[in-house]
């Protein structure tokens, strides 16, 4: 009996652990598209605790022929910002703050390092992202590595599931320049989606 309920249980938890694909149609990702004609660059993100100084979240913006954002396992959307599989397309200028918006609050701040990559370098990465899949809850640190390390000029950073640690080890790389994010939003940040949305459609600009 016990090897019988081993058996019916082990699926369902293999399930709960599959991250959710999500796949916009190639019509819709085209016209996304954004070439910001800044130089290339590879752009870690990491959601740090203001007050416990724990890391919460990893991700990458990368600029090459395209300007898109791996978010892996991430919560933000917006209805401009085709996705797939954690691949976020049409990161505009307003998109990208838009991001550091949504995750910096009371509760958390948003560390962002930027090293400047050769074009190779950047659409070499862009594609291992889309090549990488939807990632599962609590492995965005890993799969951000994973994908950081298989290109050539980050193979010495460390295979982690810490964001803190990828983020040291990430900020030593050469040219890196840094910047902390603080925000006193609430930590409840759920009305925030609906604010950036109300903003593109009414043509405002948010205070940042």
């Amino acid at each position: 009996m016990r090897r019988l309920i081993i058996c019916l249980i082990l699926p369902l938890a293999l399930a709960a652990c599959g991250a959710q694909p999500v796949w916009a149609p190639d019509d819709v990702v085209q016209k996304a598209a954004v070439h910001t004609g800044n130089p290339p660059s590879v752009t870690l993100f990491t959601v740090i605790g203001t007050h416990t100084g724990s890391g919460g979240h990893s991700a990458l913006m990368i600029d090459g022929t395209q300007r898109v954002i791996f978010d892996p396992a991430g919560t933000w959307n917006h209805p401009w910002v085709p996705e797939r599989n954690d691949v976020d397309y049409g990161i505009t200028e307003r998109m990208y703050k838009f991001y550091i918006d949504y995750h910096a609050r009371e509760t958390w701040f948003v560390r962002e390092q930027r090293v400047p990559v050769t074009l190779a370098q950047a659409d070499a990465m862009i594609r291992r992202a889309e090549a990488n899949g939807a990632v599962n809850k609590m492995m965005c640190a890993n799969d951000t590595s994973a994908v950081l390390r298989d290109i050539p000029g980050f193979e010495s950073l460390p295979n982690t599931f810490s964001p803190l640690k990828l983020s040291k080890a990430f900020g030593k790389l050469p040219g890196v320049v840094t910047k902390d994010h603080y925000d006193n939003d609430p930590d409840d940040n759920s009305g925030v989606l609906m604010v950036q949305q109300e903003a593109i459609r009414h043509g405002t600009e948010l205070p940042f």
